[in-house]
Order: C-alpha cells, then sequence, then structure tokens
C-alpha cells in the first residue's frame, strides 16, 4: 500500500478490500514517522534534487510526513485484511516500530532496501523469530552478506531475499532478474522480487527464475496521485498479475521429456509410415507407394529409408498403415 491512501483512513481500506478482490495473498504497510525516518532540516542531502526523481524538489521530511502511514491506523487496517482473507505485514523502519507491530502480532517483517544496511534494525526484526524478507536494492554483495548473517544470529530461520532495483519507476532493462537464482543459490533461502517496473512482464519472467515471492506497490487509480502512484499497479493489473504469476508458477514443473500423461491421447496425430498407393506382395516400396503422413498408426519415419526398395510382404491397400507387426 505504501503511502497511495492519500492520508484517508477510508481509502487505505478500500485498498485494502481491492487487494483482496484482485487476489493478492498479503498487503504490506511501512511503518515509521517522518522523525524516526529523518531530520526536520532544510537543505543540502535533506532535499531531493535528483530533477528526474518523481519527489524532486522535496524535503525529506516533509515527503515522509506525507507518505507515512499513521501508528493508530494499523489495527483496523490489519483487522479487515484479516477479514478478507489477507495477510497484513509491515516494513518497520526502526526500532520502535519493531515494537509497536510486536504489540499487533505482525507476522512478520520486510526490509526496504534503504534500510538493507541498518543492521541493528534487521537485528531488532530478526529476534522476533518472524519471517523476515530484505529487498536488496543497492547493496553489495558484502553488505548483504553483514545482513544475512545479523539476521540468521538474531535466530531468523525463514528468510526471503527480495532482487529490487531502487529507482521509481525502473526499467525492465535496469532489472537483473538473473540475479534471483544466483540469490537463492549464495544464500539458500527463498527469493523474489520487489519490482517497481511498468506492468507484469518482468514479475511473471522472476517467477520463471524462481521467485516465490512478488512484491508490487498497489493503488486504486494513478490518476488519484499520491507519493507512489506514478509506478502502482490498479487492480485490474494486479488481477493480471496474480493470475499470470500462477500460470507460470504452475508451468515450471520439472525436467521432462517424451509425453507426459496428457498428451498421450495425442500421439495418433504424430507423424507414421502409411500406404500411400495400393501395394501388392512383392512389389518394392518407393518414394511414390509409401509416405510419411499423419496419423501416428504407422511405422515410426525413421524406418521409411530402410523401407525403401524392400519387396512388401503382403498386400497393402491405400491409407493402410504400415505397423511394425505387419512389415516383420
Amino acid at each position: 500500500m505504501s503511502g497511495n491512501h492519500n492520508q484517508s483512513l477510508e481509502r487505505a481500506l478500500e485498498i485494502v478490500a481491492a487487494a483482496a478482490k484482485s487476489g493478492a495473498n498479503a498487503i504490506k504497510l511501512q511503518t515509521y514517522t517522518a522523525d524516526t525516518i529523518t531530520l526536520d532540516i532544510r537543505g543540502g542531502s535533506f532535499e531531493i534534487s535528483d530533477q528526474d526523481s518523481l519527489w524532486a524538489g522535496k524535503n525529506l521530511h516533509d515527503l515522509y510526513k506525507m507518505a507515512y502511514t499513521p501508528w493508530e491506523w494499523h489495527q483496523p487496517i490489519m483487522e479487515r485484511a484479516k477479514e478478507l482473507g489477507l495477510i497484513c505485514f509491515s516494513s518497520p523502519f526502526d526500532e520502535t516500530a519493531v515494537d509497536f507491530l510486536e504489540d499487533l502480532n505482525a507476522p512478520a517483517y520486510k526490509i526496504a532496501s534503504f534500510e538493507n544496511n541498518h543492521l541493528p534494525l534487521i537485528a531488532k526484526a530478526a529476534s522476533t523469530g518472524k519471517p523476515l524478507i530484505i529487498s536488496t536494492g543497492m547493496a553489495t554483495l558484502a553488505e548483504l552478506e553483514e545482513a544475512v548473517k545479523t539476521a540468521r544470529e538474531e535466530g531468523c530461520t525463514e528468510l526471503v531475499l527480495l532482487k529490487c532495483t531502487s529507482t521509481y519507476p525502473a526499467t525492465p532493462e535496469n532489472s537483473n532478474i538473473l540475479t534471483i537464482p544466483n540469490l537463492r543459490d549464495l544464500f539458500e533461502c527463498e527469493v523474489g522480487l520487489s519490482d517497481h517496473t511498468m506492468g507484469v512482464g518482468v514479475a511473471v519472467g522472476a517467477v520463471a527464475l524462481g521467485a516465490t515471492v512478488i512484491e508490487k506497490h498497489f493503488t486504486l487509480s494513478r490518476e488519484d496521485g499520491g507519493v507512489d502512484s506514478a509506478f502502482s499497479l490498479e487492480p485490474a493489473e494486479l488481477k493480471s498479475l496474480v493470475k499470470e504469476s500462477k500460470r507460470a508458477w504452475q508451468a515450471l514443473g520439472q525436467v521432462n521429456y517424451g509425453p507426459t500423461a496428457a498428451e498421450v491421447k495425442s500421439l495418433v496425430f504424430r507423424r507414421s509410415i502409411y500406404a500411400a498407393r495400393d501395394i501388392a506382395e512383392g512389389e518394392a516400396f518407393t518414394t511414390e507407394n509409401i509416405r510419411i503422413v499423419r496419423p501416428g498408426d504407422g511405422a515410426p519415419p525413421h524406418l521409411y529409408k530402410h523401407l525403401l526398395g524392400r519387396p512388401a510382404r503382403r498386400t497393402f491397400n491405400r491409407g493402410t498403415p504400415l505397423s511394425l507387426d505387419l512389415l516383420l
């Protein structure tokens, strides 16, 4: 949900309902205040100077004050999510947020990319024993090793690492989702994608690479505006993501060659060798009187060249399959 509630609890609850209706499994909040995430200082790096940023010219404290989810909203949002069958958890941005979320019995925690170097926060979240998701945006391999080590030393046994590109929006070309199976192999944990690209293609591609968790920003309508609305999915798009990612997951299956059980009935439509003309006993098989055609009741095509020039051991009517039992 991030800040797409636009400071309206009613809208926040509508987002929960829309997420559930779209088929999402979970919805995630963000738990911070402007004062727990930054300092109320003007100028310098406290102002967003990047003119390509969605938030160009804004002061950090002002931006986070506009985007934060009031802490008193967490309980009613979580209750509504539970009523609708959604898991509801949050990203804490400091240790006090973890304490607050523990009082609400949050079922899991997510460490945002910009916090993945905040080892005290990771240690605090991990010490709860709850499942922990960490976004890997911008982190070097050494930094990820420190983050994972910290989490596991503090008791985390259920860890998910999300490949993330921390640009808003992100481009497919800058997503590098081939990193996903490498993360799984290096850290021996579940992996996924925190996706800021437009559309659902990158996320579906990530599933084919082993992603078991997909995170997308979500809003009722991008036209309504909001701090993250420009790169958020709308309900119809989220419904499509759920549908297509499930299809991609189901399609993975296992390494398999030869006909599956479902394909056996289609074997009859493969090519095989048939009499293309009436053939008399003793007549030689030629390219004119036998052909490789559908259906598949005749001898396998790889025998075709071995039959050419050989005498027929019996008569064959046009359209008769040259099955192995008739050729021997």
